[in-house]
């Protein structure tokens, strides 16, 4: 809803878990709803592969569809609300975990919802994190309605957040979390303003840049099945061959299973494939406990050639081919909704702040300091109105800035390199280590506003 600026047809929002259905939020010409079993069958819509999750997923699946600009880019799948406490216990009908593992792994990018005053991790979130396993990278997590707490709770509750999510998700890098409060009604708490807008453009740079990647990760999600077939191939010749031809199979059949462990340190060590490229053994066991082993196929060198053919050779010329398109293609951002108009006139980040200070005033901003700055100035004997190097150095460092800052400022106040400063060009430095030490970057090339009056170029005028 905060990114579409608009209601969606099945929308439910409240406290609790209001969403009971998951809604693939799409473009289309007309606003409609498409129920679950339509949608299954429908050849034009990538669902076809979510029948197999029966009528009791079916009657809580819908598509929403509506004329919105942002969806010409991306498509939304809104999940039900996480159940906690007591409803944990009344099943939903359907495998939750095996839903959500079916959509992470053809998604983009998973958000992981938090509210500020709500951290608790209820049994459900967690397996439903779990089920994201081997998606780490597509996983950022939100921490909502941050402005209904001061700073000094909002620090304790990140921090609780934090340690949290480490204990449910086992990875060595630390989640990326942004804070704000993604609602277009007034803060409740503005002293972290600033914090929140910048969360936001974050966010919003991260969606953003889906499109342009999506080509690629395609072809990343291809590589990982290629290889994944590869090991299973392994895997099933290998029970294949060990299971004899009349007598004992069942007791085999068993013995390998309970094996598996064994069997993987095996191939590992007979083909040379990484341990991360296996299935997890524990589920593998479960699923093969109903397979008829006999029925399984020998391995066929051919195929396992054509697999390595292609990930050595092909993968490589359609990477080209991909950079290629995508140089020639203007850059695909998400437009409308919430990512229309969020940096526009004076509410861009950082507008009026730092080196942007005095952007749209016809008095060079410098001015109003000038007079503070030229006291130091002459104190420095200048000698035909310029200090050199030497002399400039020794109040510059006064700042304690770093060598390789005050360099930077140098170059940038020094607008004839001349290796000297006027009163002007020294105003100016003193105005760009203010900058720095409220906590602003340095531009990297000098905006035309900034630059001392006596140092602008006359306009030209045609005759």
């Amino acid at each position: 809803r905060y990114l579409l600026e608009q209601d969606f047809p099945g929308m439910r929002i409240g406290p609790e878990p209001t969403t009971d259905s998951f809604i693939a939020v799409m473009y289309g010409d007309t606003e409609g709803n498409i129920p679950g079993n339509a949608l299954v069958v429908d050849p034009k819509k990538p669902f076809r592969k979510l029948s197999r999750f029966g009528n009791a997923f079916l009657n809580r699946f819908m598509c929403s569809q509506l004329p919105n600009q942002v969806l010409k880019s991306i498509s939304i799948i809104d999940s039900p609300g996480i159940l906690s406490g007591e409803k944990q216990r009344i099943s939903r009908g359907y495998d939750f975990c095996q839903v959500l593992q079916w959509f992470a792994e053809r998604v983009d990018r998973i958000i992981l919802l938090f509210d500020a005053h709500k951290l608790d991790i209820s049994d459900e979130f967690s397996e439903a994190i779990k089920s994201f396993r081997g998606q780490d990278d597509k996983i950022r997590v939100v921490l909502n309605k941050a402005d209904q707490v001061d700073t000094q709770q909002l620090m304790r509750v990140y921090g609780a957040l934090m340690w949290s999510l480490g204990k449910v998700i086992n990875t060595p890098e630390v989640l990326r979390v942004y804070i704000g409060s993604f609602w277009a009604h007034p803060l409740r708490n503005t002293e972290n303003r600033k914090l929140f807008e910048a969360e936001a453009q974050d966010l919003f740079k991260d969606i953003q840049s889906l499109p342009q990647k999506a080509a690629v990760r395609k072809l990343n999600d291809l590589i990982k099945r290629a290889r994944l077939a590869k090991v299973h191939a392994y895997i099933i010749s290998y029970l294949k061959k060990e299971m004899p031809s009349v007598f004992g199979k069942e007791n085999k059949k068993k013995e390998l299973i309970s094996r598996l462990p064994e069997i993987y340190i095996l191939l590992q060590r007979e083909y040379q494939i990484s341990a991360g490229d296996f299935p997890e053994v524990s589920k593998m066991q479960e699923l093969l406990e109903t397979c008829d082993f006999t029925k399984f196929h020998s391995l066929k060198p051919k195929l396992i050639e054509a697999v390595d053919n292609m990930l050595a050779n092909k993968i490589a010329s359609l990477m080209s081919l991909i950079r290629q398109e995508e140089s020639s293609m203007p850059t695909e951002m998400v437009q409308g909704g919430a990512f229309d108009g969020t940096m526009a006139g004076p509410f861009g980040h950082g507008y009026g702040e730092g080196a942007k200070e005095g952007a749209d005033e016809d008095e060079w901003v410098v001015a109003k300091d000038k007079p503070a700055y030229d006291e130091i100035f002459y104190t420095l004997s200048p000698i035909n109105g310029k200090i050199s190097g030497i002399s400039a150095k020794k109040e510059m460092v006064t700042s304690k800035l770093p060598n390789s800052v005050l360099g930077k400022i140098w170059k940038l106040s020094d607008c004839d390199g001349d290796g000297m400063l006027d009163d002007e060009e020294f105003a100016l430095a003193k105005h760009l280590i203010k900058i720095k030490l409220d906590g602003y970057e340095l531009p990297g090339i000098l905006p035309s506003h900034l630059v001392p009056p006596s140092h602008r170029k006359p306009f030209q005028t045609a005759e």
